[in-house]
């Protein structure tokens, strides 16, 4: 049942809305001034808050400001007979979710409170989500190889330096990636990711810088680029050592001007994006062959953080074998499977080329064709 605050002097006000908040199913619980509610928040936490402005000993802006300090996601409804246009912006500047002036009218009422626990069941899905992909995305791995990876990316998250992810493909980049995100103070704005290698040269340019109306055949409106999506958030630059040396040229003035011009425009349009890149290349071979700028390189590679291939880190093999097993049986519906002890050292023994991609795509065939607890024969004949 939806809990709700009413924190107001007036005794008739407490009374009367008691009475309409009961008989439309919701709990309701009363306060007589700033003080009592702030107690009650910290007691019973309500999922809405309706707070009077004008109250002695503590104000309802008050009482607002020590409300978020406490529940910064809790929507704060305040009230008041003396409703100015003053008043309303100071409300909603020190965080209140919305102002109604008295007397008060049922249905704007009941409207707003539906539109407050709507928002707050967004959050909480929101939450949720984020929780479930950070899950998703969870580095795996105790050995002394990923722990320096690990520590780096502590080191570094929380500042905004340039970060070049290297390693061999199906290692885990973009999990580095996602991690420096998740831990910098960017967290909340937008993750866009680009794999360069999977986008024709010819529209790169585009997907990076966007373009305008008309500016090709195909371009019937206006698109923003992820540039410019990004702005605030994090742009993962993947497989950066494929993109087109005319892209390169322009990324490289994106960085180094923190702004981009969309394609077929000429107005100069400023982001604030940080750049992580990613590659399975040796850039500096491919400087020395002519084919990646060197420029570019020393602008990405403020820090370098080398994921190592899964064969240097045969301890890992076990935990992410086990994560695996966890995960695919839950998105299968199915419950989960065992694993003997040989069945482990089989894995331990594989060559693994395709690294960690590799070892999940044969979790996923041992779940499917083999037996429950996978054997040590299974582990050799489907490996």
């Amino acid at each position: 049942m939806v809990k709700i605050l009413v924190i107001d002097d007036e005794k008739s006000i407490r009374a009367s809305m008691k009475e309409i908040l009961e008989f439309e199913g919701y709990e309701a619980i009363v306060a007589a001034n700033g003080i009592e509610g702030v107690e009650a928040v910290k007691n019973c936490r309500p999922d809405v808050i309706f707070c009077d402005i004008k109250m002695p000993g503590m104000e309802g802006i008050e009482a607002l400001e020590q409300i978020k300090a406490l529940e910064p996601t809790t929507p704060v409804i305040m009230i008041s007979g003396h409703g100015t246009i003053d008043a309303a912006i100071e409300s909603i500047r020190k965080g209140a979710y919305d102002f109604i002036e008295k007397p008060l009218d049922l249905n704007r009422l009941l409207i707003t409170i539906r539109n407050a626990t709507d928002k707050q069941q967004l959050i909480e899905e929101a939450r949720a989500l984020r929780s479930k992909v950070c899950k998703r995305y969870e580095m795996i791995g105790n050995s002394a190889a990923m722990q320096r990876v690990r520590e780096l990316i502590e080191k570094v998250a929380a500042t905004d330096a340039r970060v070049l992810v290297t390693g061999p493909s199906g290692s885990g980049k973009e999990l580095v990636a996602r991690r420096l995100h998740e831990l910098s103070l960017r967290k909340e704005r937008a993750f866009v990711e680009v794999n360069c290698a999977a986008i024709p040269s010819e529209l790169i340019e585009s997907e990076l810088f966007g373009h305008e109306k008309g500016s090709f055949t195909s371009a019937i409106r206006q698109k923003k680029g992820k540039f410019e999506l990004a702005h605030g958030g994090t742009l993962f630059l993947d497989e950066i050592g494929d993109m087109s040396a005319g892209a390169q040229a322009k990324v490289l003035r994106a960085l180094q001007e923190q702004k981009i011009t969309r394609v077929g425009g000429d107005t100069d349009i400023r982001v604030d994006a940080r750049v992580i890149a990613a590659t399975n290349k040796n850039l500096k071979e491919e400087i020395a062959l002519g084919r990646f700028r060197e420029d570019l390189y020393h602008r990405l590679s403020v820090i370098i953080i080398d994921v190592p291939p899964l064969r240097d880190r045969l301890d890992d093999v076990e935990p992410l074998a086990l994560h695996f097993l966890a995960t695919i049986c839950a998105d299968m519906g199915i419950a989960a499977r065992g694993v003997t002890p040989e069945a482990i050292r089989e894995l331990q023994a594989g060559e693994w080329t395709g690294n960690v991609r590799e070892l999940r795509n044969v979790i996923e065939r041992l779940i499917i064709l083999g037996n429950n607890p996978i054997t040590g024969d299974d582990a050799r004949l489907y490996r």
